[in-house]
């Protein structure tokens, strides 16, 4: 079977508008969740979000394409600039027909489709837009990332709620591996913090109502978490099959090893009883990587800050790991992006091949009051120093659909 590697890294979060920024930041725990800025949220009743800020997609977008491109295309655009420029992939080192895309994204641009569905009811059809279409629909941002890279092989989008980046990442895995592609970029993208949005995970009581304290109201694994919030961004990576990577002497971060995903057949939004399908999904990844339970080092959770994504993860753990969940440091990144959607999966692979390059395991910002429920190693307060030599990361959506990544440390 072939082996797939790490070679380039890129993107936009709520902490950082590259790699290097947005993992300083989550490292130090420093929160991106502010007051919404995007609209005016009066009255509605969440009034929080961990917004993309300062952003500007600059050289990765033709000015006159980026000036009416949506935000979930600039950020695509943007963080796969920067994951195809640290792989140093360039024109004469690759074939375009054997590198592809696949960028997974959970809504698409929700704010364009309420912008024209205004402009329909107040000013008649002919003021709709011609762009409302390929500016709104998801597999446009793998489009995007395809068209400005030169990337001719696959071109696939993955949208499965918030499992949608994790799948991207996995999905081209598999492609390296049955030798249907020697390079993909993929990830995640998303940018859903719409007046649409919030009021829908609003009124479903799925978002946190912490107005008056938004830095303190993404706390995953906390006895007094009380929902997610939302925020935005893009994660990407780019994969590499192991001979190609080092035959261009590319640096490779780490390798990719294990794939897994699965259905609950349970409930549209609420997990399964004791994560059974998330069980099974971590399963899946451990057996393909030929990982022993006793040797996972370190999980990059969902962790989404909800009372039952939180309680059944931490029992999922416990059901697959055994007695080994207690050596097993784990942490959930979304106490300081929120929960980015579509393209958590994709931010939280680039953390996770981060914390093994870097030999550390970033802190779940936020968790202050530990859970009786959840009570194992979330790297509350501070990131700690630990040998990690495998690493997983999962990601769970609505509809019961999970997916889990897993890395090992790269050794030449």
């Amino acid at each position: 079977m072939r082996r797939v590697v790490v070679t380039g890294l890129g993107m936009v979060s709520p902490v950082g508008l590259n790699v290097a920024d947005s993992w300083k930041n989550t490292l130090a725990g420093k929160t991106g969740v502010g007051k919404i800025t995007r609209f005016d949220s009066t009255n509605f009743n969440i009034h929080i979000a961990a917004e993309v800020k300062d952003f500007q997609v600059g050289n990765a977008m033709e000015a006159k394409e980026a000036g009416r491109a949506p935000l979930f295309l600039q950020f695509s655009a943007k963080a796969a600039q920067e994951a195809v420029h640290d792989a140093g992939l360039k024109e004469g080192n690759y074939d375009p027909e054997r590198a592809g895309t696949c960028v997974g994204v959970g809504i698409g641009s929700i704010d364009i489709l309420e912008e024209n569905y205004r402009a329909l009811l107040e000013k008649g059809p002919r003021r709709v837009s011609p762009f409302l279409i390929p500016h709104m629909i998801a597999n446009m941002a793998s489009g995007l990332v395809s068209r400005l890279n030169n990337l001719k092989g696959p071109n696939m989008c993955t949208t499965t709620a918030c499992a949608s980046g994790t799948h991207g990442v996995g999905e081209s895995f598999l492609y390296i591996q049955n030798n249907m592609a020697d390079i993909m970029v993929c990830g995640g993208v998303e940018s859903a913090i719409t007046p649409s949005s919030i009021a829908g995970f609003g009124n479903m009581k799925a978002l946190s109502p912490n107005n008056e304290h938004p830095e303190e109201a993404s706390r995953p694994f906390d006895l007094n978490r009380d929902g997610f919030v939302m925020g935005e961004g893009a994660g990407i990576l780019v994969l590499e099959e192991l001979e190609h990577a080092q035959k261009r002497g590319a640096k490779i971060y780490a390798e990719l090893i294990g794939y897994g995903m699965s259905g609950d057949a349970y409930h549209i939004t609420s997990p399964a009883p004791e994560g059974e399908g998330a069980q099974r999904c971590m399963r899946m990844a451990l057996n393909m990587g030929k990982i022993p339970v006793s040797e996972m080092d370190y999980i990059n959770a969902h962790g989404t800050s909800t009372k039952l994504n939180d309680f059944y993860e931490t029992r999922a753990i416990k059901g697959v790991f055994g007695d080994c969940a207690k050596t097993v440091s784990i942490s959930s990144t979304k106490g300081v992006t929120g929960h980015c959607l579509g393209a958590a999966g994709g931010i939280e692979a680039v953390f996770t091949v981060k914390a093994l390059e870097d030999q550390i395991v970033p802190p779940t910002a936020g968790l202050k009051t530990p859970d009786p429920e959840c009570d194992l190693d979330y790297t509350p307060g501070e990131a700690k120093r630990r040998q990690i030599r495998y690493a997983m990361s999962n990601s769970f959506g609505f509809g019961g659909t999970n997916a889990t990544i897993a890395f090992k440390k790269w050794q030449k």
